[in-house]
Protein backbone atom coordinates (compact mmCIF):
# COMPACT_ATOMS: atom_id res chain seq x y z
CA UNK A 1 0.00 0.00 0.00
CA UNK A 2 1.64 3.31 -1.17
CA UNK A 3 1.44 6.44 0.96
CA UNK A 4 2.26 10.11 0.58
CA UNK A 5 2.76 13.13 2.79
CA UNK A 6 0.40 16.09 2.72
CA UNK A 7 0.46 19.36 4.67
CA UNK A 8 -2.37 21.46 6.02
CA UNK A 9 -2.17 24.92 4.42
CA UNK A 10 -3.69 26.56 7.52
CA UNK A 11 -1.58 25.20 10.41
CA UNK A 12 1.17 23.55 8.34
CA UNK A 13 0.68 20.21 10.07
CA UNK A 14 2.04 17.30 8.05
CA UNK A 15 0.10 14.01 7.64
CA UNK A 16 0.66 10.63 6.07
CA UNK A 17 -2.14 9.57 3.68
CA UNK A 18 -2.61 6.60 1.38
CA UNK A 19 -3.73 6.56 -2.23
CA UNK A 20 -6.94 4.77 -1.24
CA UNK A 21 -7.82 7.57 1.21
CA UNK A 22 -7.24 10.24 -1.44
CA UNK A 23 -9.29 8.38 -4.04
CA UNK A 24 -12.17 7.66 -1.67
CA UNK A 25 -13.23 11.30 -1.29
CA UNK A 26 -11.55 13.06 -4.18
CA UNK A 27 -8.62 14.07 -1.96
CA UNK A 28 -10.66 16.30 0.42
CA UNK A 29 -9.81 15.88 4.10
CA UNK A 30 -10.22 17.73 7.40
CA UNK A 31 -7.17 18.66 9.49
CA UNK A 32 -7.16 16.94 12.88
CA UNK A 33 -5.46 19.94 14.51
CA UNK A 34 -7.23 23.06 13.19
CA UNK A 35 -10.35 21.42 11.68
CA UNK A 36 -9.58 23.13 8.39
CA UNK A 37 -10.83 21.46 5.17
CA UNK A 38 -8.35 21.17 2.32
CA UNK A 39 -7.51 19.03 -0.70
CA UNK A 40 -4.69 16.68 0.33
CA UNK A 41 -3.85 15.94 -3.32
CA UNK A 42 -3.01 19.61 -4.01
CA UNK A 43 -0.67 19.80 -1.00
CA UNK A 44 1.32 16.61 -1.44
CA UNK A 45 5.04 16.85 -0.74
CA UNK A 46 7.48 15.46 -3.23
CA UNK A 47 10.42 15.06 -0.84
CA UNK A 48 10.58 13.35 2.57
CA UNK A 49 10.99 15.51 5.67
CA UNK A 50 13.39 14.85 8.51
CA UNK A 51 10.43 14.47 10.90
CA UNK A 52 8.49 11.29 10.15
CA UNK A 53 4.77 11.82 9.74
CA UNK A 54 2.16 9.91 11.72
CA UNK A 55 0.46 6.96 10.05
CA UNK A 56 -3.30 6.92 9.74
CA UNK A 57 -5.05 3.54 9.67
CA UNK A 58 -7.01 2.94 6.50
CA UNK A 59 -10.78 3.23 6.80
CA UNK A 60 -12.80 0.04 6.74
CA UNK A 61 -14.41 -0.66 3.34
CA UNK A 62 -18.14 -0.21 3.11
CA UNK A 63 -20.35 -2.31 0.87
CA UNK A 64 -22.60 0.54 -0.15
CA UNK A 65 -21.27 3.93 1.01
CA UNK A 66 -23.96 6.61 1.04
CA UNK A 67 -23.60 9.56 -1.29
CA UNK A 68 -22.89 12.73 0.70
CA UNK A 69 -21.45 16.05 -0.26
CA UNK A 70 -17.72 16.44 0.35
CA UNK A 71 -17.12 14.16 3.32
CA UNK A 72 -13.80 14.77 5.00
CA UNK A 73 -11.30 12.61 6.88
CA UNK A 74 -9.98 14.05 10.13
CA UNK A 75 -6.22 13.55 10.17
CA UNK A 76 -3.86 13.50 13.11
CA UNK A 77 -0.97 15.87 13.42
CA UNK A 78 2.56 14.62 13.17
CA UNK A 79 3.36 16.89 16.16
CA UNK A 80 1.51 14.61 18.57
CA UNK A 81 3.41 12.24 20.88
CA UNK A 82 5.15 9.57 18.80
CA UNK A 83 3.96 6.62 20.86
CA UNK A 84 0.24 7.21 20.16
CA UNK A 85 -1.85 7.53 16.96
CA UNK A 86 -5.32 8.94 16.48
CA UNK A 87 -7.79 6.62 14.81
CA UNK A 88 -10.55 8.69 13.19
CA UNK A 89 -13.92 7.42 12.06
CA UNK A 90 -15.38 8.90 8.89
CA UNK A 91 -18.73 10.63 9.37
CA UNK A 92 -20.72 9.92 6.22
CA UNK A 93 -23.67 12.05 7.32
CA UNK A 94 -21.98 15.42 6.85
CA UNK A 95 -19.45 17.64 8.59
CA UNK A 96 -20.43 16.81 12.14
CA UNK A 97 -17.91 16.34 14.91
CA UNK A 98 -15.72 13.29 14.29
CA UNK A 99 -15.01 10.74 17.06
CA UNK A 100 -11.55 9.35 17.89
CA UNK A 101 -9.78 7.22 20.47
CA UNK A 102 -6.13 6.82 21.55
CA UNK A 103 -4.49 3.56 20.51
CA UNK A 104 -1.07 2.42 21.72
CA UNK A 105 1.68 1.76 19.18
CA UNK A 106 2.06 -1.85 20.38
CA UNK A 107 -1.55 -2.64 19.48
CA UNK A 108 -1.25 -1.07 16.00
CA UNK A 109 2.10 -2.70 15.27
CA UNK A 110 0.76 -6.12 16.23
CA UNK A 111 -2.49 -5.56 14.27
CA UNK A 112 -4.54 -6.02 17.45
CA UNK A 113 -7.81 -4.34 18.28
CA UNK A 114 -7.76 -2.02 21.33
CA UNK A 115 -8.61 -3.81 24.57
CA UNK A 116 -11.94 -2.84 25.96
CA UNK A 117 -11.86 -1.22 29.35
CA UNK A 118 -13.08 -3.59 32.05
CA UNK A 119 -16.64 -2.92 32.98
CA UNK A 120 -17.06 -1.56 36.46
CA UNK A 121 -18.86 -4.11 38.53
CA UNK A 122 -21.00 -2.76 41.31
CA UNK A 123 -19.98 -4.05 44.74
CA UNK A 124 -22.00 -7.07 45.81
CA UNK A 125 -24.88 -6.29 48.06
CA UNK A 126 -24.32 -7.51 51.61
CA UNK A 127 -26.50 -10.43 52.43
CA UNK A 128 -29.08 -9.66 55.03
CA UNK A 129 -28.15 -11.62 58.12
CA UNK A 130 -30.91 -13.78 59.43
CA UNK A 131 -31.38 -13.16 63.17
CA UNK A 132 -30.50 -16.22 65.14
CA UNK A 133 -33.29 -17.71 67.15
CA UNK A 134 -32.49 -17.89 70.86
CA UNK A 135 -31.84 -21.39 72.05
CA UNK A 136 -34.39 -22.58 74.53
CA UNK A 137 -32.70 -25.70 75.86
CA UNK A 138 -30.09 -23.84 78.02
CA UNK A 139 -32.94 -22.04 79.78
CA UNK A 140 -34.79 -25.32 80.27
CA UNK A 141 -31.70 -26.99 81.75
CA UNK A 142 -31.01 -23.97 83.97
CA UNK A 143 -34.61 -23.92 85.20
CA UNK A 144 -34.51 -27.66 85.91
CA UNK A 145 -31.27 -27.33 87.88
CA UNK A 146 -32.74 -24.43 89.84
CA UNK A 147 -35.82 -26.48 90.72
CA UNK A 148 -33.64 -29.40 91.81
CA UNK A 149 -31.54 -27.06 93.97
CA UNK A 150 -34.63 -25.55 95.62
CA UNK A 151 -36.07 -29.01 96.33
CA UNK A 152 -32.71 -30.18 97.74
CA UNK A 153 -32.56 -27.16 100.04
CA UNK A 154 -36.12 -27.78 101.12
CA UNK A 155 -35.30 -31.39 102.00
CA UNK A 156 -32.24 -30.23 103.92
CA UNK A 157 -33.96 -27.63 106.09
CA UNK A 158 -37.19 -29.61 106.55
CA UNK A 159 -35.60 -33.05 106.81
CA UNK A 160 -36.55 -33.43 110.49
CA UNK A 161 -40.24 -32.66 109.94
CA UNK A 162 -40.39 -34.75 106.74
CA UNK A 163 -38.85 -37.74 108.50
CA UNK A 164 -41.28 -37.33 111.41
CA UNK A 165 -44.41 -36.94 109.28
CA UNK A 166 -43.36 -39.45 106.57
CA UNK A 167 -41.32 -42.21 108.26
CA UNK A 168 -41.12 -44.13 104.96
CA UNK A 169 -38.84 -41.43 103.51
CA UNK A 170 -36.41 -41.48 106.42
CA UNK A 171 -34.03 -44.07 104.83
CA UNK A 172 -33.76 -41.97 101.66
CA UNK A 173 -33.25 -38.82 103.71
CA UNK A 174 -30.60 -40.57 105.75
CA UNK A 175 -28.69 -41.48 102.57
CA UNK A 176 -29.08 -37.91 101.32
CA UNK A 177 -27.67 -36.54 104.57
CA UNK A 178 -24.72 -38.90 104.41
CA UNK A 179 -23.68 -37.20 101.17
CA UNK A 180 -24.00 -33.75 102.75
CA UNK A 181 -22.46 -34.71 106.06
CA UNK A 182 -25.61 -33.96 108.07
CA UNK A 183 -27.86 -35.98 110.37
CA UNK A 184 -31.60 -36.42 110.84
CA UNK A 185 -32.30 -35.89 114.54
CA UNK A 186 -35.62 -36.50 116.21
CA UNK A 187 -38.10 -33.59 116.24
CA UNK A 188 -37.80 -31.13 119.11
CA UNK A 189 -41.08 -29.28 119.53
CA UNK A 190 -41.12 -27.56 122.90
CA UNK A 191 -44.82 -26.68 122.60
CA UNK A 192 -45.64 -30.39 122.16
CA UNK A 193 -43.61 -31.52 125.19
CA UNK A 194 -44.68 -30.69 128.75
CA UNK A 195 -44.01 -31.42 132.45
CA UNK A 196 -47.33 -32.80 133.63
CA UNK A 197 -46.32 -32.90 137.31
CA UNK A 198 -43.23 -32.48 139.52
CA UNK A 199 -42.28 -32.62 143.22
CA UNK A 200 -39.21 -31.92 145.36
CA UNK A 201 -39.18 -33.78 148.70
CA UNK A 202 -36.64 -34.30 151.47
CA UNK A 203 -35.39 -37.78 152.17
CA UNK A 204 -36.07 -38.96 155.72
CA UNK A 205 -33.02 -39.39 157.90
CA UNK A 206 -30.97 -37.60 155.21
CA UNK A 207 -31.42 -33.83 155.67
CA UNK A 208 -29.02 -32.85 152.88
CA UNK A 209 -30.66 -35.10 150.25
CA UNK A 210 -33.79 -34.21 148.25
CA UNK A 211 -35.71 -36.22 145.66
CA UNK A 212 -37.00 -34.60 142.42
CA UNK A 213 -39.93 -36.36 140.74
CA UNK A 214 -41.37 -35.29 137.36
CA UNK A 215 -43.72 -36.64 134.68
CA UNK A 216 -42.86 -35.79 131.04
CA UNK A 217 -45.55 -36.04 128.33
CA UNK A 218 -45.08 -35.99 124.53
CA UNK A 219 -48.23 -34.58 122.91
CA UNK A 220 -46.99 -35.00 119.32
CA UNK A 221 -48.21 -37.68 116.94
CA UNK A 222 -44.61 -38.72 116.31
CA UNK A 223 -41.59 -39.56 118.40
CA UNK A 224 -39.67 -36.61 119.83
CA UNK A 225 -36.23 -36.24 121.37
CA UNK A 226 -35.93 -36.14 125.15
CA UNK A 227 -35.57 -32.59 126.43
CA UNK A 228 -33.04 -31.25 128.86
CA UNK A 229 -34.27 -30.20 132.35
CA UNK A 230 -33.19 -27.10 134.27
CA UNK A 231 -33.65 -27.24 138.06
CA UNK A 232 -33.35 -24.14 140.22
CA UNK A 233 -33.43 -24.39 144.08
CA UNK A 234 -34.75 -21.30 145.89
CA UNK A 235 -34.82 -19.99 149.48
CA UNK A 236 -37.65 -18.54 151.54
CA UNK A 237 -37.53 -15.32 149.51
CA UNK A 238 -37.71 -17.23 146.19
CA UNK A 239 -34.13 -16.36 145.37
CA UNK A 240 -32.16 -18.89 143.37
CA UNK A 241 -29.63 -20.69 145.52
CA UNK A 242 -28.30 -22.99 142.85
CA UNK A 243 -29.16 -23.92 139.24
CA UNK A 244 -28.39 -27.18 137.47
CA UNK A 245 -29.09 -28.60 133.97
CA UNK A 246 -29.75 -32.33 133.53
CA UNK A 247 -29.38 -34.00 130.15
CA UNK A 248 -31.46 -37.06 129.11
CA UNK A 249 -28.55 -39.42 129.84
CA UNK A 250 -28.48 -38.10 133.40
CA UNK A 251 -32.15 -38.37 134.31
CA UNK A 252 -33.24 -41.46 132.32
CA UNK A 253 -33.31 -44.83 134.09
CA UNK A 254 -30.27 -46.98 133.57
CA UNK A 255 -30.50 -48.99 130.33
CA UNK A 256 -32.78 -46.56 128.45
CA UNK A 257 -31.37 -45.22 125.16
CA UNK A 258 -31.84 -41.45 124.94
CA UNK A 259 -31.44 -41.54 121.13
CA UNK A 260 -34.71 -43.49 120.72
CA UNK A 261 -36.73 -40.54 121.98
CA UNK A 262 -40.14 -40.35 123.64
CA UNK A 263 -42.85 -42.00 121.57
CA UNK A 264 -46.00 -40.30 120.30
CA UNK A 265 -48.46 -39.50 123.13
CA UNK A 266 -46.19 -41.25 125.62
CA UNK A 267 -45.18 -40.30 129.18
CA UNK A 268 -42.15 -41.01 131.33
CA UNK A 269 -41.57 -40.72 135.10
CA UNK A 270 -38.31 -39.20 136.27
CA UNK A 271 -36.72 -39.39 139.74
CA UNK A 272 -33.45 -37.70 140.75
CA UNK A 273 -31.79 -37.92 144.17
CA UNK A 274 -29.85 -34.72 144.82
CA UNK A 275 -27.43 -33.69 147.56
CA UNK A 276 -28.20 -30.06 148.42
CA UNK A 277 -25.44 -29.73 151.04
CA UNK A 278 -25.91 -26.80 153.40
CA UNK A 279 -28.26 -24.88 151.12
CA UNK A 280 -31.49 -25.91 152.81
CA UNK A 281 -33.79 -25.07 149.86
CA UNK A 282 -37.47 -24.51 150.52
CA UNK A 283 -38.63 -24.20 146.86
CA UNK A 284 -37.68 -25.05 143.27
CA UNK A 285 -38.32 -24.32 139.59
CA UNK A 286 -38.23 -26.95 136.84
CA UNK A 287 -38.10 -26.11 133.13
CA UNK A 288 -37.55 -28.17 129.97
CA UNK A 289 -35.80 -27.13 126.75
CA UNK A 290 -33.92 -28.61 123.78
CA UNK A 291 -30.26 -28.09 123.06
CA UNK A 292 -29.64 -27.03 119.43
CA UNK A 293 -26.28 -28.73 119.01
CA UNK A 294 -26.82 -30.86 115.87
CA UNK A 295 -26.50 -30.17 112.13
Amino acid sequence: MSSSITQCPSCFTRFLVTAEQLAAHNGEVRCGRCDGVFNATEHLEKTESATPPIKIPAPRPETAPPQVEKPQIALMSDNEEPEHFVSLSINTAGLETLSHQIISTDEIDNNKAPAAAPAHKPPPKPKASTPKKPRKWPWAIGSLLLIVLIVAQGFYFLRVDIAAQLPGLKPALTSYCELLGCTIPLPEKTDLMSIESSDLAAVPMQPNVVTLSALLHNHATYTQAYPSLELSLTDTQDKVLVRRVFTPTEYLPSGDDSKLGLGANREINIQLHLDSGELRPVGYKLLLFFLKNHT
